[in-house]
């Protein structure tokens, strides 16, 4: 078999003898090749939602890569083995790609069992590869609202020169994420991991809101649940004191929740979550991480949908960051990447047809002028048909700016004339556009740079009504993530956000029903 010999593996979850299969794959393409599904996930349960029988899935053919024909040294052999045998580190089963047996081929007197061995050991390793680097999901797994892909990656040339060159310990390296994020996330796996191997935690009861200066037996329970994740909360009696309340509002942050201090019935149901399904939410936004480009730019806004936040970047440093209004469930806001290349002062809306059917027909129909009111107007369009546009102004539901970006789900950045959510933890409520907190700050921060388009030029347009695009000095990248566990600025203390479009469960679904390396 030479270098550029291809082959893709067709999935089978039936178990088959290690050791007899890699004497049968002693030449690949040509002996028929079994698979087996390794067991779930280490510490995952099932994603809440409603379930979905897993076994009406069909298998999916793995995409194709190169398998090099090379001969390892036995150092290169070790370091590859080692390298297989940490796989768990980054979110993958335990021996995942570590078939049983292989270590006995590989250490074989008989040189076609040694041979075999090392076939097998590389193909994992291209599984592995592939798997870390990219994800664990082909083209057609991803949901239409996943728009955010991982270029196509064939490990087999990469692997092949970094044999050839003896760098095969930095190209290991190379093959993660190459963001702290993704970083953060792994240290984070391997300490929830462990809290799960000592038991996890106990579910608090349910009962009346403890909060400071109450003095309840539960309190003791509280504060041992408060210990498995914060090493600073300390044992205690049943006294709530100060210290606990900063406890339990450190807690609230992590989670998303409103920083009261007392442990109410929002706050009980988070620190309920089981430590099973904390690792899962880890292990799913790993895997999200492969999806970005490798390299991500240094100017750039992102908007974290779980968390409804919205962080400006100047040179891989965020220097502005708000409160942001994203999809309800139902109207979800897509993951995506593109680049804003002009902001819209005064921007009408196009209410998209389905909107207009669903909500604001039977508004006019129930109240007669609704319309009118709202500063709706009827526009006829060149087939005979009927659109729904609200003029420009205080009542438009786009506000007084709004951010263009191409994308195929019309969704963008935009003002609004309600500001009540920003106040709100929970703020996913809105058709899958974000709404900004701070839309003219952002505006200006886009624009530095422009000598026409200053704050004041910019105050200006807004209030003399007209519309008008103005175009940034330089486009700026913007990405739009879903996140539900994610790290902290400095990288020491994970989040957690609920999983609202129930995507961390359609995800690990799909993770549990991917492929899985030849063993």
């Amino acid at each position: 078999m030479d270098v550029n010999t291809r082959i893709s593996a067709v999935w089978r979850k039936a178990a088959a003898p290690a050791i007899g299969l890699a004497l049968g794959v002693a030449v690949l393409g040509v002996a028929a090749v079994g698979m087996s599904q390794p067991p779930p996930l280490a510490g995952a349960t099932p994603m809440a939602g409603p379930s979905q029988p897993q076994q009406s899935q069909p298998p999916q053919p793995v995409q194709t890569f190169t398998v090099p024909q090379v001969s390892l040294r036995p150092d290169q052999v070790a370091l590859l083995e080692r390298a297989l045998g940490q796989a768990e580190t980054h979110g993958f089963e335990r021996g995942a790609f570590m078939p049983a047996g292989l270590d006995n081929l590989l250490q074989s007197r008989d040189p076609n069992a040694r041979r075999s061995g090392q076939t097998l050991l590389v193909v994992n390793v291209l599984h592995y590869a592939k798997a870390v680097h990219s994800g664990r999901l082909g083209p057609g797994d991803f949901l239409h609202d996943w728009g955010l892909h991982p270029p196509a990656y064939d490990p087999g040339p990469d692997f092949a020169q970094a044999v050839q060159q003896d760098r095969l310990a930095p190209w290991l390296d190379s093959l993660p994420p190459p963001y702290t994020g993704y970083d953060a996330l792994r240290r984070a796996l391997a300490v929830y991991r462990g809290i799960a191997q000592r038991g996890g935690w106990t579910p608090l009861a349910a009962g009346p809101e403890l909060k400071l200066g109450m003095s309840d037996p539960e309190v003791i329970a509280l504060r041992a649940r408060l210990a498995a994740e914060d090493q600073t909360v300390s044992a205690g009696g049943p006294l709530f004191d100060a210290g606990l309340a900063q406890a339990v509002t450190r807690a609230q942050k992590r989670y998303g929740l409103e920083p009261t201090g007392t442990l109410n019935k929002q706050t009980l149901a988070a620190l309920n979550v089981p430590v099973a399904q904390r690792v899962a939410q880890i292990i799913v936004n790993m895997e999200r991480w492969r999806w970005l480009p490798q390299e991500l730019p240094e100017d750039r806004i992102q908007v974290n949908i779980a968390a409804a936040v919205l962080t400006v970047f100047h040179n891989d440093t965020p220097t502005l960051s708000m409160r942001a209004v994203t999809g309800r469930p139902g109207d979800e806001t897509p993951m995506l990447s593109s680049v804003i290349s002009s902001v819209v002062f005064n921007p009408p809306w196009n209410v998209p047809s389905d909107i207009a059917q669903r909500e604001l027909w039977p508004k006019e129909r129930a109240h007669p002028g609704y319309l009118a009111r709202n500063e709706f107007v009827v526009v006829h369009t060149p087939d005979g048909g009927v659109r729904l546009q609200q003029k420009a102004g205080d009542k438009s539901a786009l506000g007084h700016v709004k951010f263009d970006f191409p994308n195929i789900y019309s969704v963008y950045l935009h003002d609004t004339p309600s500001h009540g959510a920003f106040a709100g933890y929970g703020r996913m409520v809105s058709h899958g556009c974000v709404r900004l907190e701070k839309p003219v700050v952002l505006a200006n921060t886009v624009m530095q740079g422009d000598a026409k388009w200053t704050p004041d030029q910019i105050d200006q347009t807004i209030a003399s009504g007209d519309t008008v695009r103005a175009s940034l000095p330089r486009p700026i990248s913007v990405f739009l993530f879903y996140w539900t566990a994610f790290a902290s600025a400095d990288g020491q203390v994970v989040s957690f956000r609920a999983d609202p479009y129930d995507w961390d469960r359609a995800l690990m679904q799909r993770i549990d029903a991917s492929n899985h390396p030849v063993t």
